[in-house]
């Protein structure tokens, strides 16, 4: 870096000193300051937060002023007032000028002239020190009048007096001035100023020690761009200096012992000689082990480079810095590197330049190729490479020519950006090139989970497998747990497996295109195939014959409707099948996979599955959904292996072979929606079961007779059955049960409730008995006192309680974090549950007798009370519950201020930088939004400059029909508006106007802090628009139907931050699943989910609050009510 001639031999401590009045501007601006200069992450010195305790001030401080490379003064009213910041002062000025300390004052409310005069307040302050201190005011005086002469700032006078404008530029300022970029920058190399800008301030080239910098990310990213335009910028710096180029390539070409002569020899600037590779490691450490060098490793692919050409830090000297471009994250955390700077590709804008500085002459017009520019780039999604290829080759093309590249792109890549990209592809290992082949032809934008299951079953170990492929920027995992892929390493992918026959799909190894499927099928079918490994589509009906010649078929998950003769062989070397409308004939008798491990078979018309008995010794899951004509299962006996058996909406299903009350390796069962199953087996001995559900069968089901100890099921889920022999028999077979759900199941009064032996229980619930009788009250007495200190979740639903049947005892339950008691006949609550201290969630919905509500404990997040039509008081709840931050109280009959609760909601704990959410009904338009509410979902708001710092959320109003039915949260859509797009439909410039029926308002605070972390957010932004979308839902007899209700006005407007500027970092969370039950700990943040996130949209709601506690167990599975808002 070009620091100025008296600094640039010195190293610093420090990068700024900041000097100010701490009264003045400790917890203001200079709070700010000092934030936003370490977010940059510029070293600075803070008296109150760097000051070692116990350290003598005075020294210590001087000191630190010389180790600075910036002094920062904070000229306020009261400065002066401080003899010791009057000294400060003097040391910095005598600092500037005898070690070129560079000063930048800033007056904050005070002129210059005051300071450079000693005037009004300041001069009033600096007078009291004066006459103190007769012998230092003329020094003091000097420094004043020397500093007030520098240029600086005045905060006032900046951005119309925004404190975060006038902070941002002063940050910038300093940022420039410690990392000053020369580089004449080609017009070609397009957003390379600011990524290193970002390189320099990771390489520390001010400081001491060694350091390793690694440059990671896709191929044909622009690292080694990067990496040149660096060395070119700072290589001057150090002693010695050299770039390897291509070290993947030369290493195989010229060997490593080769590469190890050119450090030597371009640091030395003399031929050295290496006669292997380690005498070639003693000599670079001895040569280089007291030297400040610079060495530059390009495109390093494997640990044995890095270790023979800079094995360690200490084979280099003092100041010395390495920086090493790879596309293996991995391999730069193995070697240890200090920092890895990961590669972002171009933005829209950005490709756009460097496709224009490639693709146009002087003599090419550019708006007539504007649109066709935007196909190429779209096309080339921001990877350098591609733009720089593409740009080059059309270079000299007229637009039909270019339009016909365009055509032929669709088709057939690019060949020399396919052969670039290959090299990652080639450095694989087999198992790992077959899993990223997969994922590229069928997993795209498809579930992690989904895919592991088949890639595991085909033995590829997808676990480390696919953490290769992304530390190797093959791949990513975006916060959904989705896999993606650049659209050219997915291009890539098809590429390799279309090979040298592009145009003959039965020679390639997979098929995921419906178009080559089908002109297949209606080819030659009796041609035998060994390529095809896996297929997946919807099928035509001829495909039944041609799968029949597929012998080396490894996985295939297609549709066929047609009730069609089934195929009469299938490749015994599968190892997943996921089959719909598979035809009614049972599997051919020479079907024998003993390596299958998958079987799905949704919507089958087989009555059974095969004839006779058959081994499937590796079979670990069978699914059988919507086999409305399946009689009877398999013998498990045939089936060792069997972990999870799905049987969902078998209309015809009678009997479960009974084998399955002794299989020793089922871990889920679920049986859902089977009318005409009327029993389940005996259960002799099944120690591996963890999960067991089951739902809607016949009414005279009753729950299977239990043999023995069932030590590892920890999650049980009944609805509609009968439970009587369970309830005294599950405190002693079941004793590790987590979860215990019963939905309509009769309950009745029993000898014996044993749940003594539930330790670990901590979720249990209760739906619906009412059309069993009443609740057996021995239900209470018997089991509340065993379960007290131990649950975290409580259901007691649509259960007919009245008033006091509810027990005293709930107030005992310590861990209790949810209670959910909506759809009951009680008109008060005990007084006890306000003593539920760790209480997050409750729901009293539909309890249409509740009059009022008790106290509610302090830790009290999200209160659910819709549809309570007698309830009319609520007390204070919203003064007493400081942490709540989502109240949804649509009731009408309630005597209350509504817009003090959302008033106090806005000013509670949660405040600035937490999502807050309230539905009332009857809520007035809260201030602001009127008249700029606008008729119908959809809105766009104008952003002012430092949108993002001066402000610190949004605030959303919508306003609903009253509809029947509970109210999900609303679904925000945020969407990015630029010039090139057309405007937002015309509702967007009507306003609101009240009109029958609406009666509910929902307003939702979301914070920037909880959005700065995600791919939409940009403070560039000047123009954004929002959608809303509101659900309700009925839930008659457990007929779910969900209906989507259309707000009539909706409004969005920014929350001006408190207590001045500047952006707060706060860990706010960002969900992207429903947060789980915490083991005893408490979680009280609110927040809201990411259902969708790009450059160009985000899309959020608040986060279900919780959900079942033994959802991060892999054999869970909640297709129930696992998760309730209200």
């Amino acid at each position: 870096m070009a620091y100025s001639s008296s600094s640039s031999s010195r190293s610093f401590k420090y990068d700024v000193f900041l000097s100010f009045r701490g009264e003045d501007t400790r917890k203001t601006f200079v709070d700010h300051l000092h934030t936003a200069l370490q977010q940059r992450l510029i070293r600075t010195y803070k008296d109150d937060i760097t000051l070692p305790r116990g350290e003598s001030v005075g020294p210590a401080l001087l000191e630190s002023i010389e180790e600075s490379h910036i002094a920062v003064i904070v000229f306020s009213k009261n400065y002066a007032d401080s003899s010791w910041c009057l000294d400060e002062l003097v040391h910095i000025m005598k600092c500037k000028e005898e070690m070129g300390l560079t000063v930048i004052p800033v007056f904050y409310d005070v002129d210059p002239s005051e300071v450079r005069y000693q005037k009004r307040k300041f001069g009033e302050a600096f007078s009291k020190q004066e006459m103190k201190n007769v012998t230092k005011s003329e020094s003091w005086r000097k420094a004043l009048v020397d500093a007030s002469y520098i240029s600086g700032w005045e905060p006032k006078n900046v951005a119309s007096g925004h404190e975060s404008a006038a902070i941002k530029e002063i940050v910038d300022t300093i940022f420039n001035r410690l990392f000053p970029l020369n580089l004449y920058v080609d017009e070609k190399l397009v957003g390379m100023r600011d990524r290193l800008q970002d390189l320099l301030l990771r390489l520390k080239i001010w400081s001491g020690g060694v350091l390793m910098l690694g440059i990671w990310g896709l191929g044909g990213g622009g690292k080694t761009t990067l990496a040149t335009s660096l060395y070119t910028e700072i290589s001057s710096q150090f002693d010695g200096h050299c770039i390897i180029e291509s070290i993947r390539e030369e290493s195989h070409k010229r060997g490593l012992k080769r590469l190890q002569e050119d450090i030597l020899s371009a640091v030395f600037k003399t031929k050295v000689q290496v006669h292997s590779v380690a005498e070639g490691k003693r000599k670079i450490k001895s040569m280089l082990c007291h030297r400040n060098v610079l060495v530059i490793l390009d495109d390093v692919d494997d640990l044995e480079q890095l270790e023979a050409l800079a094995g360690s830090h200490n084979w280099f000297g003092d100041g010395s810095r390495i920086i090493i471009t790879t596309r293996d994250e991995h391999l730069l955390r193995t070697h240890r590197v200090d920092d890895v700077s990961p590669v972002t590709l171009l933005s829209h804008e950005e490709a756009i330049w460097l496709f224009n500085a490639h693709a146009y002459n002087k003599n090419k017009h550019v708006r007539v190729y504007k649109e066709l520019s935007s196909q190429v780039v779209s096309y080339a999604a921001g990877l350098p490479l591609a733009l720089k290829v593409l740009g080059s080759f059309l270079y000299d093309k007229d637009e039909k020519d270019w339009m016909s590249t365009l055509d032929r792109l669709k088709d057939i890549p690019e060949r020399d950006i396919m052969e670039k990209l290959k090299i990652s592809f080639h450095g694989l290992k087999p198992e790992e090139k077959n899993i990223f082949l997969d994922i590229a032809c069928f997993f795209r934008h498809r579930r992690k989970d989904d895919a592991v299951e088949i890639l595991d079953a085909c033995g590829f170990h997808p676990d480390i497998g696919i953490t290769v492929l992304i530390q190797k920027s093959l791949i990513t995992i975006d916060s959904y747990g989705y896999f993606d892929m650049h659209d050219l390493i997915q291009e890539m992918g098809h590429y390799i497996v279309r090979g040298e026959h592009p145009n003959n799909p039965e020679k390639h190894s997979r098929l995921w295109k419906y178009e080559e499927i089908r002109n297949m099928c209606l080819g030659d079918t009796t041609m035998e195939n060994d390529k095809i490994e896996a297929i997946r589509d919807f099928v035509p009906v001829q495909f039944f014959k041609f799968i029949s010649n597929m012998k080396k078929l490894r996985w295939i998950r297609v549709i066929m409707c047609n009730d069609i003769e089934a195929p009469n062989f299938i490749s015994t070397e599968l190892r997943y099948i996921n089959w719909a409308f598979y035809p009614a004939s049972p599997f051919p008798d020479s079907f024998q996979p003993m390596n299958l491990v998958v079987l799905k078979m949704n919507y089958s018309f087989q009555k059974e599955l095969w004839r006779s008995h058959k081994l499937l010794p590796q079979l670990k899951v069978l699914q059988l959904h919507n086999s409305r004509k399946l009689v009877s299962t398999p013998n498990f006996d045939g089936l060792p292996c069997l972990q999870k058996l799905e049987l969902c909406s078998c209309d015809d299903l009678e009997e479960i072979h009974p084998s399955i009350g002794s299989h020793r390796s089922l871990t889920n069962i679920t049986v859902s929606d089977c009318p005409n199953l009327r029993m389940f087996p005996t259960i002799f001995k099944m120690e591996k079961l963890k999960l067991l559900e089951i739902y809607f069968c016949h009414e005279s089901l009753e729950f299977p007779d239990i043999q023995s100890n069932m030590e590892s099921l920890v999650e049980l889920s009944l609805n509609g059955i009968g439970i009587e022999g369970l309830m005294s028999s599950i405190g002693e077979r079941c004793t590790s049960l987590i979860s215990l759900h019963f939905y309509y199941c009769l309950i009745i009064k029993s000898k014996e409730i044993n749940f003594d032996g539930l330790k670990h229980l901590k979720d249990f619930r209760i739906r619906g008995n009412t059309q069993h009788g009443e609740m057996p009250l021995d239900l209470f007495t018997e089991v509340f006192p065993q379960l007290t200190h131990r649950l975290q979740r409580l259901d007691l639903v649509d259960c007919c309680l009245e008033d006091g049947e509810i027990p005293s005892a709930i107030g005992e339950m310590s861990n209790l974090q949810e209670l959910n008691l909506n759809d009951n006949n009680f008109s008060k609550l005990h007084f006890s549950i306000s003593q539920l201290t760790r209480l997050k969630l409750l729901n009293l919905s539909c309890c249409k007798r509740l009059l009022e509500l008790p106290q509610l404990p302090s830790s009290l997040a999200i209160l659910l009370a819709n549809k309570c039509d007698s309830l009319t008081h609520v007390g204070d709840f919203y003064v007493d519950c400081k942490r709540l931050w989502c109240a949804s109280l649509i009731c009408s009959n309630m005597a209350i201020d509504r817009n003090r609760i959302l008033q106090s909601m806005l000013q509670g704990e949660t405040a600035e930088n937490q999502c807050v959410i309230l539905q009332l009904q009857g809520l007035e338009i809260p201030k602001g939004f009127t008249p700029c509410l606008r008729d119908g979902s959809k809105c766009t708001l104008q952003l002012p400059e430092n949108w993002c710092s001066d402000f610190c959320g949004f605030l959303m109003c919508a306003v609903v029909k009253n509809d029947s039915g509970y109210f999900f949260p609303p679904t925000i859509t945020i969407k990015r508006v630029t010039g090139g797009l057309p405007r937002m439909d015309s509702e967007d410039d009507v306003v609101w106007k009240e009109s029958v029926g609406d009666e509910i308002t929902c307003v939702g605070y979301f914070p920037f802090a909880s959005l700065r972390h995600t791919n939409w957010w940009d403070s560039t932004y000047k123009k954004i628009s929002f959608s809303i979308k509101m659900d309700t839902f009925t839930d008659r007899d457990n007929n779910f139907q969900v209906i989507i209700n259309a707000c009539s006005g909706f409004g969005v407007r920014l929350i001006r931050r408190k207590g001045g500027s500047g952006p707060t970092e706060t860990s706010a969370k960002i969900s992207t699943d429903s947060s789980g039950i915490s083991d005893g700990k408490d979680d009280d943040t609110p927040g809201f989910r990411i259902n969708g996130d790009s450059k160009y949209f985000l899309m959020i709601s608040p986060r279900r609050f919780y959900g079942n506690p033994t959802r991060n167990l892999k054999y869970s599975k909640y297709g129930f009510s696992s998760q309730t808002w209200w």
